[in-house]
Protein backbone atom coordinates (compact mmCIF):
# COMPACT_ATOMS: atom_id res chain seq x y z
CA UNK A 1 0.00 0.00 0.00
CA UNK A 2 1.35 3.42 -0.94
CA UNK A 3 1.83 5.72 2.01
CA UNK A 4 1.37 9.44 1.60
CA UNK A 5 3.32 11.78 3.86
CA UNK A 6 2.05 15.07 5.17
CA UNK A 7 4.21 18.13 5.75
CA UNK A 8 3.84 20.64 8.58
CA UNK A 9 2.47 23.45 6.44
CA UNK A 10 0.34 21.42 4.07
CA UNK A 11 -3.43 21.48 4.24
CA UNK A 12 -5.00 18.60 6.18
CA UNK A 13 -5.56 15.35 4.32
CA UNK A 14 -9.16 14.94 3.20
CA UNK A 15 -11.05 11.80 2.32
CA UNK A 16 -11.15 8.59 4.33
CA UNK A 17 -8.84 6.65 2.01
CA UNK A 18 -6.16 9.35 1.86
CA UNK A 19 -6.39 9.89 5.61
CA UNK A 20 -5.90 6.18 6.26
CA UNK A 21 -3.02 5.84 3.77
CA UNK A 22 -1.26 8.83 5.28
CA UNK A 23 -1.57 8.08 8.98
CA UNK A 24 -2.44 4.39 9.48
CA UNK A 25 1.17 3.22 9.95
CA UNK A 26 1.90 5.94 12.49
CA UNK A 27 -1.30 5.26 14.45
CA UNK A 28 -0.70 1.50 14.39
CA UNK A 29 2.94 1.82 15.54
CA UNK A 30 1.97 4.06 18.44
CA UNK A 31 -0.91 1.77 19.42
CA UNK A 32 1.37 -1.28 19.23
CA UNK A 33 3.95 0.50 21.33
CA UNK A 34 1.38 1.30 24.02
CA UNK A 35 -0.61 -1.96 24.03
CA UNK A 36 2.18 -4.44 23.15
CA UNK A 37 -0.37 -6.50 21.22
CA UNK A 38 -0.90 -6.57 17.46
CA UNK A 39 -4.60 -7.39 17.82
CA UNK A 40 -5.16 -4.55 20.30
CA UNK A 41 -3.17 -2.17 18.11
CA UNK A 42 -5.40 -3.02 15.15
CA UNK A 43 -8.50 -2.40 17.29
CA UNK A 44 -7.15 0.95 18.48
CA UNK A 45 -6.22 1.96 14.92
CA UNK A 46 -9.71 1.17 13.71
CA UNK A 47 -11.29 3.07 16.61
CA UNK A 48 -9.10 6.14 15.98
CA UNK A 49 -10.16 6.42 12.33
CA UNK A 50 -13.81 5.76 13.15
CA UNK A 51 -13.70 8.58 15.71
CA UNK A 52 -12.06 10.86 13.16
CA UNK A 53 -14.70 10.15 10.55
CA UNK A 54 -17.56 10.49 13.03
CA UNK A 55 -16.45 13.74 14.61
CA UNK A 56 -15.05 15.28 11.39
CA UNK A 57 -12.98 17.93 13.22
CA UNK A 58 -11.80 21.05 11.41
CA UNK A 59 -8.02 20.84 11.21
CA UNK A 60 -5.84 23.92 10.75
CA UNK A 61 -3.13 22.05 8.85
CA UNK A 62 -1.61 18.59 8.41
CA UNK A 63 0.43 18.93 11.64
CA UNK A 64 -2.73 19.68 13.63
CA UNK A 65 -4.39 16.66 12.05
CA UNK A 66 -1.43 14.41 12.93
CA UNK A 67 -1.33 15.69 16.52
CA UNK A 68 -5.08 15.08 16.88
CA UNK A 69 -4.69 11.49 15.65
CA UNK A 70 -1.79 10.89 18.06
CA UNK A 71 -3.79 12.28 21.00
CA UNK A 72 -6.80 10.10 20.11
CA UNK A 73 -4.52 7.06 19.72
CA UNK A 74 -3.09 7.65 23.19
CA UNK A 75 -6.59 8.07 24.65
CA UNK A 76 -7.99 4.97 22.91
CA UNK A 77 -5.08 2.79 23.98
CA UNK A 78 -5.34 4.11 27.54
CA UNK A 79 -9.06 3.29 27.55
CA UNK A 80 -8.38 -0.20 26.22
CA UNK A 81 -5.68 -0.85 28.81
CA UNK A 82 -7.90 0.24 31.71
CA UNK A 83 -10.94 -1.88 30.88
CA UNK A 84 -12.13 -4.44 33.42
CA UNK A 85 -11.28 -7.24 30.98
CA UNK A 86 -7.69 -6.02 30.75
CA UNK A 87 -7.33 -5.63 34.52
CA UNK A 88 -8.41 -9.25 35.02
CA UNK A 89 -6.05 -10.42 32.29
CA UNK A 90 -3.18 -8.50 33.87
CA UNK A 91 -3.84 -10.13 37.23
CA UNK A 92 -3.33 -13.54 35.64
CA UNK A 93 -6.92 -14.74 35.60
CA UNK A 94 -7.36 -14.53 31.84
CA UNK A 95 -3.80 -14.87 30.52
CA UNK A 96 -3.94 -16.15 26.94
CA UNK A 97 -0.55 -15.01 25.63
CA UNK A 98 2.79 -15.20 27.38
CA UNK A 99 4.18 -12.23 25.43
CA UNK A 100 1.66 -10.45 23.19
CA UNK A 101 4.26 -8.50 21.23
CA UNK A 102 6.77 -11.32 20.74
CA UNK A 103 5.88 -11.98 17.10
CA UNK A 104 5.88 -8.26 16.32
CA UNK A 105 9.17 -7.66 18.15
CA UNK A 106 10.96 -10.35 16.14
CA UNK A 107 10.44 -8.30 12.99
CA UNK A 108 11.76 -5.13 14.63
CA UNK A 109 15.31 -4.05 15.29
CA UNK A 110 16.99 -4.83 18.61
CA UNK A 111 16.73 -1.19 19.63
CA UNK A 112 13.00 -0.96 18.90
CA UNK A 113 12.52 -4.29 20.68
CA UNK A 114 14.25 -2.75 23.70
CA UNK A 115 11.99 0.29 23.43
CA UNK A 116 8.98 -2.04 23.51
CA UNK A 117 10.21 -3.48 26.81
CA UNK A 118 10.21 -0.07 28.51
CA UNK A 119 7.32 0.96 30.79
CA UNK A 120 4.47 2.55 28.85
CA UNK A 121 5.09 6.22 29.68
CA UNK A 122 8.71 5.89 28.58
CA UNK A 123 7.80 4.00 25.38
CA UNK A 124 5.39 6.75 24.37
CA UNK A 125 7.88 9.57 24.99
CA UNK A 126 10.69 7.76 23.14
CA UNK A 127 8.46 6.86 20.19
CA UNK A 128 7.08 10.36 19.75
CA UNK A 129 10.52 11.98 20.15
CA UNK A 130 12.73 9.67 18.11
CA UNK A 131 10.39 7.92 15.70
CA UNK A 132 7.81 10.64 15.00
CA UNK A 133 10.16 13.63 15.39
CA UNK A 134 8.17 15.69 17.90
CA UNK A 135 9.81 18.20 20.25
CA UNK A 136 9.60 17.95 24.04
CA UNK A 137 7.10 20.82 24.05
CA UNK A 138 4.86 19.10 21.48
CA UNK A 139 5.00 15.76 23.34
CA UNK A 140 4.08 17.49 26.58
CA UNK A 141 0.99 19.05 25.03
CA UNK A 142 -0.05 15.79 23.33
CA UNK A 143 0.35 13.63 26.41
CA UNK A 144 -0.96 16.22 28.90
CA UNK A 145 2.19 16.25 31.07
CA UNK A 146 4.75 18.96 31.77
CA UNK A 147 7.83 19.48 29.63
CA UNK A 148 10.06 18.60 32.58
CA UNK A 149 8.18 15.29 32.94
CA UNK A 150 8.81 14.50 29.27
CA UNK A 151 12.50 15.36 29.67
CA UNK A 152 12.69 13.09 32.71
CA UNK A 153 10.93 10.27 30.86
CA UNK A 154 13.37 10.56 27.95
CA UNK A 155 16.36 10.69 30.30
CA UNK A 156 15.22 7.64 32.26
CA UNK A 157 14.31 5.76 29.09
CA UNK A 158 17.79 6.38 27.66
CA UNK A 159 19.33 5.05 30.87
CA UNK A 160 17.15 1.93 30.74
CA UNK A 161 17.98 1.39 27.06
CA UNK A 162 21.68 1.90 27.75
CA UNK A 163 21.52 -0.85 30.40
CA UNK A 164 19.53 -3.23 28.18
CA UNK A 165 21.74 -2.73 25.16
CA UNK A 166 25.06 -2.64 27.02
CA UNK A 167 27.64 -4.57 25.04
CA UNK A 168 25.56 -4.63 21.86
CA UNK A 169 25.61 -0.95 20.92
CA UNK A 170 27.60 0.71 23.69
CA UNK A 171 31.19 0.22 24.79
CA UNK A 172 30.23 0.71 28.44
Amino acid sequence: MEQITACKHCPPVSGADALFRTYADMVYRLALLRTKSAADAEDVTQEVFVRCLRSAPDFLDAEHQKAWLIRVTINCSKTLLTTAWRRHAASGELRDEACPAAAEAQDLSDVYGAVLSLPQKYRTAVHLYYYEGYSVHEIASMTAVTESAVKSQLFRARDMLREQLKGEYFDV
